[in-house]
């Protein structure tokens, strides 16, 4: 360990001159890139985060692709999207299954073209503690706010790494770097998608691929009915619109790592660099509290 310190050493005037550079981009921020044209494909499309982000993407002159488990959704997010000028082709997807999500990506790539943006946006969340949480509730969990990740990816990098252009986006959530009570498989699971956005950007610097971007969005709770009756000293629900700025922002200034609000992002410090004893007292200052199911059953369900 006090090897790799010492010879971590002779980094210290690039640390500084990388701080330097991020205070400048603060007074100098960095061009948007253009999306005009691109094929973008974003799950969850039917309502909430990923319809509104459809519709700035249409602002774009971007091709849609949207998927979602609702057709009424996906079709009133479509309508708008055209409305605007843009393209838009709506596929019925279960994110929950992986044969609907390959034999869809088959179809999207025979009947539209390679997509170059994807945004895995498609999330389920159950409020309940650990006990009454049902197993088939925890499956559909990571199926859906996890799985789905691997399986879209799977799909449509490929001709993101051939051309060495795209942009793969992750939808997690602050809950994915600070567990909170009774969203035990909704912040596991969160975590999970994380370490996949993380562990994916660094596999495709090793590939030498820097072409394909990623970005990660890390918002605090938003209000779109999910959570019932949030109580917090943070402060109330994150209005959606605020949220989607921030990630269409984000996208295309090809930030990785989008928290909402940004201050949000030094939570991570103060996880590592705190006491635990500390930790817990400032936790329970933040006093989250929503409508959730309490049980006493104990055991698999």
């Amino acid at each position: 360990m006090m090897r790799f310190v010492l010879s971590c050493l002779p980094l210290l005037p690039l640390l500084i001159i990388s701080i330097l550079e991020s205070l400048l981009k603060l007074f100098i921020p960095k061009k948007r890139k253009s999306v005009t044209g691109e094929i973008v494909l974003i799950t969850g499309a039917g309502h909430g985060i990923g319809r509104l982000t459809a519709y700035e993407f249409a602002k774009l002159k971007s091709k849609l692709v949207l998927w979602d488990i609702n057709k009424h959704g996906i079709e009133e997010t479509a309508t708008e999207c055209r409305r605007l000028g843009a393209k838009a082709h709506t596929f019925v997807v279960d994110c929950s299954n992986r044969e609907d999500i390959y034999n869809s990506a088959k179809k999207v790539k025979a009947e539209i073209g390679d997509v170059s943006i994807l945004i895995n946006n498609a999330g389920v969340v159950y409020e309940s503690d650990f006990f009454a949480t049902q197993d088939p509730q925890i499956e559909k969990t990571f199926e859906v706010n996890t799985l789905a990740h691997f399986w879209t990816t799977k799909a449509f990098l490929p001709a993101m790494i051939k051309y060495n252009h795209g942009h793969i986006v992750t939808v997690a959530s602050a809950a994915g770097h600070l567990g909170i009570p009774f969203l035990v498989a909704y912040c596991s699971s969160k975590f999970a998608v994380v370490g996949f956005h993380e562990s994916l950007t660094e596999e495709l610097a090793s590939l030498k691929r820097t072409g394909v971007k990623t970005s990660c969005l890390c918002p605090y709770f938003i209000n779109t009915g999910f959570i019932k009756n949030l109580s917090s000293s943070l402060g109330p629900y994150l209005k959606p619109e605020e949220v989607v700025d921030k990630l269409m922002n984000g996208i295309l200034t090809e930030q990785k790592m989008i928290f909402v609000p940004s201050p949000l992002s030094k939570l991570l410090v103060v996880k590592t660099i705190f006491p635990e004893r500390f930790l817990t007292v400032l936790k329970r200052k933040l006093n989250i509290k929503f409508d959730q199911n309490i049980g006493n059953k104990i055991g698999g369900q």
